[in-house]
């Protein structure tokens, strides 16, 4: 069963609290970790047009500090920090929120996470604007484009993986024995691009092939399918270098690996 819902909020003015909701494809060890974990948080938390968080520090457990960091769409840097006040992991997280943009004020966010067949629902609570009908809306609206982001990050983690074999092709067949020096840093380049595919986990193995009528490169990709694996080598050094070279990329319809 797949599960996955859009993510809704509520802003309730009048008692000062924001709830707010969505479905996840992903266990609640996995939702818990996802909104905990520094690695995670900084993948999945913002947007280029609105917010994105680039800083994440927690001492995930009770009386243990946290603290965000990011940068606005404008450039500007906000912070946000708390306390954990109860963690019962991966079911119920509970811990106070003080952003510098409402500074002084101080509020509360409850994290629920219930499992469900194939996925968790995840129920929030932010209580604390009480006579702040504006910063609760805002909060409200806030919260419904974060657990957007969310789900939508551990919906894709959670989706088959598509394997697909790509060729790169230099410009001549005598590269491999006359290689120029400005060709030999394009191919640095083009290795650190790959070492750090690799690191993601989006890249399985690349390399080079010594054939006899002329060496080129090969990978073996691990994405979520043609248009992640096109996106991929679009982005390699070589080719926005326009070198002339180029790329054939072949579907696996079946890959078996360790």
């Amino acid at each position: 069963m797949t599960v996955k819902s859009e993510a809704r909020a509520v802003a309730d003015v009048e008692n000062g609290l924001v709830l707010a909701s969505v479905e996840i494809d992903a266990s609640p060890e996995r939702v818990f970790e996802a909104l905990t974990t520094a690695e995670d948080v900084i993948r999945w938390w913002g947007a280029d047009d609105t917010h994105r968080t680039t800083e994440w520090e927690a001492d995930l457990r009770p009386g243990g500090k946290w603290r965000a960091g990011g940068k606005m769409q404008d450039g500007r840097a906000y912070q946000v920090q708390g306390e954990y006040i109860e963690v019962q992991r991966p079911h119920k997280l509970v811990f106070t929120w003080r952003p510098d943009w409402d500074a002084p004020n101080e509020t509360r966010v409850t994290y629920l996470l219930e499992p469900l067949e194939g996925g968790t629902r995840l129920t929030l609570r932010h209580e604390g604007f009480a006579g702040r009908a504006p910063m609760c809306r805002n909060h409200g609206s806030g919260w419904t484009r974060v657990l957007g982001w969310l789900a939508a990050d551990l919906h894709q983690a959670s989706a088959p993986s598509a394997y697909f074999l790509f060729r790169l092709l230099p410009p001549r067949p005598s590269f491999i024995r006359d290689i120029t020096p400005e060709e030999m840093n394009l191919m640095r380049s083009h290795s650190v691009y790959w070492r750090s595919k690799l690191s993601e986990g989006k890249a399985i193995a690349f390399g080079p092939v010594a054939d006899p009528a002329g060496s080129w490169g090969v990978g073996i990709l691990r994405v979520s399918g043609l248009d992640e694996a096109q996106a991929l080598t679009a982005d390699d050094p070589v080719m926005k270098a326009d070198s002339g070279f180029h790329y054939e990329i072949l579907p696996m319809p079946q890959a078996v690996h360790a």
